[in-house]
């Protein structure tokens, strides 16, 4: 493994079912395998690096605001601009809503091609075409 490659994600949620449902879902189309499963998280695996969703009982908030200070988003590169397409046109049946539906899919500018998608708990991903 090359130092400084990302090991590994862990996203705190605030029910763990509506998240292993909506990430789950999302990381198995890019490619992801479970990795992890115990009582209070699942994880799933592409290469060197994971992706954990956690209902941890130490969490002291009851949900995730992209617009406070932490994390934003996670950005994924998926194959092509007809995949960014199927992902979304079948994402809201997994819990996803399409954000900057007026600007899409060049909410990011007019040579990215992305789309930007908000799930039930307010976590937000970015998938962009190579």
């Amino acid at each position: 493994m090359t130092t400084g490659t990302l090991h590994h994600v862990e996203l705190w949620v605030p029910d763990l079912d509506r998240a292993v449902a909506s990430w789950g879902w999302l990381l198995t189309e890019l490619g992801y395998e479970q990795f992890q499963d115990w009582p209070g998280g699942r994880s799933w695996r592409l290469g060197p690096t994971y992706l954990v969703v956690e209902q941890s009982p130490a969490m002291n908030a009851g949900e995730h605001d992209r617009h406070r200070p932490g994390l934003n988003h996670l950005a994924f590169t998926v194959s092509g601009r007809d995949r960014v397409d199927q992902l979304v046109a079948v994402a809201p049946a997994h819990g996803w809503s399409l954000m900057f539906s007026d600007r899409h899919p060049y909410a990011g500018g007019p040579e990215h091609y992305a789309a930007y998608l908000e799930n039930v708990d307010g976590y937000e991903v970015e998938l962009v075409a190579d």
